[in-house]
Parts: structure tokens; sequence; C-alpha cells
């Protein structure tokens, strides 16, 4: 036991870490935050160094959707610089995430200290709060108010500074008194009178919409969402972190919502009723104003903050509070009337099963190979227990559009925020949260180049994830812009680079597949090798429906969602 002296402010760090169940801490060493790392390592924290700060906050974003627990990761001061794009990432995925950063000493700041910057004017714009620690007997208090500022209404990363004399510091009192709330979930639920009215419409209504967001997520099954598609028969489709919380098998699942690569998406214009759980009326969904959604459709919207309720369009319902259990609420009194499947969803799905035919016409053994035929291929290897990753670009597009969601969390793809390069750090965390689960991640050459080093963390840390890339030699969406509006590329040319030998060179295994024969093999040795590894795919630079409808919204200039 240490004598009183002994603890400083890295202690408490440590203490109230521990106190709110945190494990697991993404990091990369630095001058600044060496006396916190010293004393987690000494408590047995599992600590996950990488090699850029980036894919250290990339992954306690990932951590923190993927578990629903607080995700932390620690780095020095120009490493929180490095750490900003991530940061802002954790904020559009709504993330419960908790970044720590060090500083020069507190009474050197504002004099030109050794990489001075104000870290938490940084930190402001992008994220739910960030504070500075003057005083090492507060941290328990000031993290403790963080990650509750974190799980509260729709979640999101907070940030403290913590300067490096403080988390040496001496403390005044051995007595541990951290605040932190026992649960997070909101038991806020709808009104007897707004359940009603919700029913009633939903009663009077002859092709109805339920969307699923991320804000659906927090409850981690979809148990309550499945019951009430089972009673009312109402269509569903899911998006964001609510993928596979209904399955893609059900019946009333209609897909995932997307206007590009979902046709029964673009059918939500059709709508009479437009139920959103814990969906915001942001880009991705036309701001729910016409011509995405009419003028005359009854909008209800049922989310974890208040704030969102309506923030582009009224609504003619709106209930703040924990989504399922107000979806709870509505299935109890929905079960006192009877229901039949409306007309509309032999349409939608109809519309569902063209974009999958669309798709296929593709999946032909050719070199280069088409990015369909390569996704038909490792379809066949694939099993329900699988968690699939996403970046973005086209390849990933016709993937997206090609596997389906079976489970909760195990389809995960880019926020709002669209950030490239995530997929990595994201699959990192997947095998780290679910060992026992097959980690596949579906990259393009464009994204590798942002966290591909994290192979390395991968070796060192032995995560056997497996990542499936299509080259195409080409920044491939922008490069479709290109030369659909201005008739022309410019900077979006890469080289055919053999990514699978970087891959080898720091341990892991590496293939180069350039022929229809050589991929199903490849695939096998990928999947059963036991290391991280990366089977390099030449491919086709051919459109997604997603990039050809970023090209129709450049030329038309509409504000219809791609």
């Amino acid at each position: 036991m240490k004598n009183h002296k002994d603890y400083t402010g890295s202690h408490l760090v440590a203490m109230t870490l521990k106190s709110a169940g945190v494990k697991n801490i993404f990091t990369l060493a630095g001058d600044h935050v060496l006396p916190i790392l010293d004393v987690l390592s000494e408590d047995h924290f599992n600590l996950y160094d990488t090699r850029h700060e980036q894919a250290a906050a990339h992954m306690a974003d990932a951590y923190g959707r993927i578990t629903g627990q607080l995700g932390v990761a620690i780095y020095t001061t120009p490493g929180f610089a490095n750490a900003i794009p991530a940061l802002s990432n954790a904020f559009h995925s709504e993330s419960p995430m908790l970044s720590i950063s060090g500083c020069a000493e507190l009474s050197e700041l504002g004099r030109g200290a050794m990489q001075e910057i104000d870290q938490v004017a940084m930190a402001s714009p992008i994220t739910k709060g960030s504070w500075m620690v003057t005083d090492p007997n507060r941290i328990p208090d000031m993290i403790s108010h963080a990650i509750r500022v974190a799980f509260t209404g729709r979640r999101g990363p907070v940030h403290l500074t913590i300067p490096v004399d403080i988390q040496q510091m001496a403390i005044s009192s051995t007595d541990f008194n951290s605040n932190i709330t026992p649960t997070y979930d909101d038991h806020t639920l709808g009104s007897t009178d707004q359940i009603q009215n919700i029913v009633n419409l939903m009663q009077h209504s002859k092709s109805p919409l339920i969307i699923l967001g991320s804000g659906a997520s927090y409850s981690n099954t979809g148990e309550a969402f499945k019951e009430l598609i089972d009673v009312t028969k109402f269509p569903l489709m899911t998006e964001g972190d609510s993928r596979g919380l209904v399955a893609d098998a059900h019946p009333y699942n209609m897909g995932f919502f997307d206007l590009g690569l979902n046709k029964a998406a673009k059918m939500i214009k059709n709508a009479d009723l437009v139920i959103l759980m814990g969906r915001k009326q942001d880009l991705i969904i036309g701001y729910a104003m016409e011509p995405t959604i009419r003028g005359k459709t009854k909008i209800i919207q049922i989310d974890p903050d208040i704030t969102v309720i309506g923030r582009n369009r009224k609504v003619d319902i709106g209930i703040a509070g924990n989504v399922a259990n107000i979806t709870k609420q509505i299935t109890q009194e929905a079960k006192k009337y009877e229901w039949v499947e409306q007309e509309w969803c032999a349409s939608l799905r109809h519309a569902h099963a063209s974009q999958q035919k669309e798709l296929t016409k593709s999946s032909k053994s050719e070199s280069p190979m088409h990015a369909s035929y390569v996704h038909s291929i490792i379809n066949k290897h694939l099993s329900d227990e699988d968690i699939l990753v996403f970046d973005g670009g086209d390849f990933c597009h016709f993937g997206r559009a090609f596997y389906k969601a079976n489970a909760p969390k195990s389809w995960l793809y880019l926020p709002p925020s669209g950030m490239l390069g995530q997929a990595i750090p994201t699959a990192l965390v997947a095998k780290i949260a679910h060992k026992e689960n097959r980690v596949v991640a579906f990259t393009g050459d464009g994204a590798f180049g942002f966290n591909g080093m994290e192979f390395d963390t991968a070796v060192r840390h032995k995560i056997p994830i497996i990542t499936i890339m299509g080259n195409d030699s080409a920044w491939g969406i922008d490069r479709h812009i290109q030369m659909g509006v201005f008739g022309k590329t410019i900077a979006t040319d890469l080289l055919p680079s053999r990514y699978d030998q970087i891959v080898e060179a720091l341990g892991g295994h590496g293939e180069l597949v350039e022929h229809p024969s050589q991929l199903e093999p490849a695939i096998d040795r990928a999947f059963n090798c036991g290391l991280p590894s990366l089977v390099n795919i030449h491919i086709q630079n051919a459109i997604s429906p997603r990039a050809a409808a970023a090209v129709n919204r450049w030329k038309s200039h509409t504000p219809e969602p791609f």
C-alpha cells in the first residue's frame, strides 16, 4: 500500500477510470502524459499503443459505439492535434468517448511553453464539453462530470487537458469520492396521450415507414423494434449504428436507409407517415423536407435528445427519452388493435430486390475484377457471426449494398462525417471487444493510406483482423465526380502499390490478387492464417450507385441527399 504522500493526480485518474469500469485505453506515449501512463500500467489497464494518435482516438470512438461503454484515448500535446480529425469523427458518430491530453506545466502556460496550444478551445467545437484540470484534487469530480456529459442525451466525446505537473502533484487526501452515475440509461417515457396519438396516426397510415438511427442503438438490442414491426406489420429501415438491431432477413426490414444504395429508401417520398426513431433530420435524410419527404407527410420523432426533435422540420408528435423503452410503450398500445400488412410493403420489397439484382449483374469473372464480383466471392466465406467494418469509397459502397446485417453492432460504417481510414482502427477494436468473432474490414487503396501503419499495432498486440482492399489506383468517387462534372481528373490518381507487401513487412499476412482464379484461395488463406491480414485486390475503376448519385447531385444542384 502506498503512503499518503505517494498518491498523485495520476493515481486519481486511474482510480476514477477504474470506478467507471474502464479496462481498455488507447494511446500513444509522449512527454506530457508519461506520469499517467506509468500509473495506468501499474494498475493493470490494457494499454493499446498505436502508431498515430488519430488511430488511438478512432479506436476509443469505435469502442464506445461497439460496446456502449466509455472509450478512452490518451495522448500528449502534438498528439492531441493529430487526434483532432478522429475526435471530430467521434462527435459525428455520437460515441461516448473520453479524450485526455497532457500539456506543459500549469505555471508555464501562456509564456510560450513547450508545444503549447489551446487544447480546450480546439476541442470545444467537436466535443460535448472540454475542460482543463487545474487542481489534482478535482480530477475525480471533473472526470466523473465529463463521463456523465458523454452519456447524457445523444452521446458524444468529451475532453480533458491535464497539465503534466497536475499529474505528478501530491493530492491532499486519500479519500476517493467519484460521482459517476451508475447507469446512463434514460428512463424518460412518453405520456399516455402521446402514445395513444402515435398509435392513432399509425392506424390511419397507408404507406408508413420506420427509420432507426444511431440513437436507437443505445440499448444494444433490437427486441423492442422487432416486436413493434411484428405487431404492426410496418416496414422498417436501419441506418448507422442501428444496422443489425433488426436482422435484414426479417420480412419487414426493407434494408438500410441510403438513398444512393437502396431503391426502397427512395420511396420515402411516397410515405404518408415517417417514424424517426433515434434518427436526426440531417442531410442523409434530406433534412426531412421535400423532395425527400413530402410536405404533407406526417412525422413522428423519438430521440434521446430533445434539441434534435423538429430541428429542420416540424413534427406532428415528438418525444424525448429512451427510444427502445418508448417503442415498447407504442407496441403495448398497438396490441389493442388489429393490424394488416399494407400493399405498400410489396412495393418496398420489389424496389429493394431490384437494387440487389442490379448489383449482381456486374458479378462476372473478368480481369480486372468488378467490385461486385469480389464481394460475391467473399460472401461465400462469411458467417452470421462475422463482424463487418466498412470504410468509405466505391469498393466499400458496393459491399455495403451487398452484405446483410444479422446482429447488433455486427455491421459498422462511417458516421455522417464520412472520414476515410477509420475501418482498420475500428476493426481492431471490434476484435478486442469480441475476441470470439471473426472481423472483416473492407477498405480502398486511398483510405488505407490514412491508418495502414496500424497493422503494426495489430501485429504487436496480436489482433488478427482480416482486411479486404479494393485497389483501383484512384480516389474513386472523387475521380468519378471530376469526370462527370468537370470532364477531367486532377489529383485523384494513385499507383497500384503493393500494400500487401507493407503488411507482410510489418509481420502480418499479405497477398496480391490480380486475377479471379487467385481470389478465392487468397481469401481462404487470409481467413485462416491467424495473423492480421490484407488481401490487395486489383479491381475495375467502376462507379458505385452511391457515387453516381453524388455525380447527379453535383450536376443538378439540388439539395437531395446521396
